[in-house]
């Protein structure tokens, strides 16, 4: 593996390349945008508990994710964005309460005023379904 170039590995193997290589001069503050992009499910796990390690030991992690149940499970502290501007600071419990809704997808969905998930789904899945009625009848 040392002589192939990193362009010639999958996501998954350059991402962790990548990770790794960010940790071994042992930083002090960690600056990760969506880590558990492309790893698979043994990576993840892997990388949730060095995360997890590194933290208790001092280290400051600051990662981005869109997956706002990673967020919700790896973080102490959660700043909620909306178009740049910060719309929650706190960890879990706190934004729970201060908005109370269930899930922090749900948190984020309230705080942002979106409400149109449920519309936007059966829109899309009443196209897929007719279109498939389409091609039935053209068979």
């Amino acid at each position: 593996m040392f002589d192939h170039r990193i362009d010639s590995f999958s996501k998954g193997m350059r991402q962790k390349v990548l990770i790794v290589s960010s940790l071994l001069h042992n930083p002090d503050i960690i600056f990760l945008d969506e880590p558990l992009n492309g790893l698979d499910t043994n990576s993840v796990s892997i990388m949730k508990q060095i995360f997890r390690k590194l933290a208790s030991k001092g280290k400051t992690i600051f990662f981005s994710s869109h997956i706002m149940e990673v967020v919700e499970n790896m973080s102490n502290r959660i700043v909620l964005l909306n178009n740049g501007k910060i719309v929650a600071d706190g960890d879990f419990t706190e934004l729970k309460e201060q908005s109370k809704q269930g899930s922090l997808e749900e948190i984020f969905n309230q705080l942002t005023g979106f409400k149109q998930q449920e519309n936007i789904t059966d829109t899309f899945v009443d196209y897929v379904l007719s279109e498939d009625e389409k091609c039935a009848w053209h068979a």
